[in-house]
């Protein structure tokens, strides 16, 4: 007779998240987290059944609060914000998973949800069709991608430092805006590169 199932996904989902935001995405492994939880390898299988499966957990967990809701009384840019936003902050408390958020979003079912969020709101907006899909790939390219460009390369960072330090005679604007850059805290760079995006979104 097989033993009871104890373990929940949740559980099982924290001791991967644990794993991730200890040693990096790369390190997550059935062996890891079956190490986390204290148990043998081979008895995690009795619950997921492959590293993709534990991953997919991973990014429900981290994304089961985000909040969908938006005003009716607001623009569509105003509503895609939010959503970014919130999105962007919960990813942002968690920089390790940002690759699996991209990776896995087909098959976590909050990952879904909020995509399927934001894709009503540019339907009401009138986007549809290609413009409509590429408006959405842009929107979640430029949320998910700026939380591994800021875990990569802040502007506060060493690679600021080195790239405003550059000869002014050799890269002078490079130079010049790394020493700009420098200055602009996390947040601002977020919603006004966001601004940026959504202006370029609603020109087309």
């Amino acid at each position: 007779m097989p033993r009871p199932r104890s373990l929940t996904p949740a559980l099982l989902a924290e001791a991967a998240l644990a794993v991730i935001e200890r040693d990096g995405a790369p390190a997550l492994s059935m062996r890891a987290v079956a190490d986390e939880l204290g148990m043998g390898t081979m008895s995690l299988y009795r619950y997921v059944q492959s590293r993709e499966q534990v991953e997919v957990l991973v990014v429900d967990l981290v994304l089961k609060d985000l909040d969908l809701d938006v005003s009716r009384r607001k623009t569509w840019i105003d509503k895609v914000t939010a959503l970014a936003v919130r999105a962007h902050a919960v990813t942002t408390a968690h920089p390790e998973v940002a690759p699996l958020l991209l990776a896995r979003r087909h098959a976590s079912v909050h990952s879904l949800r909020w995509g399927e969020a934001l894709l009503g709101v540019l339907a009401e907006a009138g986007f549809a069709g290609e413009r409509r899909a590429i408006a959405f790939r842009a929107v979640v390219a430029y949320v998910f991608g700026s939380v591994q460009l800021q875990q990569l390369g802040p502007l506060d960072g060493s690679g600021t430092a080195t790239i405003a330090a550059l000869p002014r005679e050799d890269f002078p604007l490079l130079a010049e805006t790394a020493r700009s850059a420098r200055r602009i805290p996390p947040d601002t760079e977020f919603l006004n590169g966001l601004k940026l995006v959504l202006r370029g979104i609603a020109a087309k």
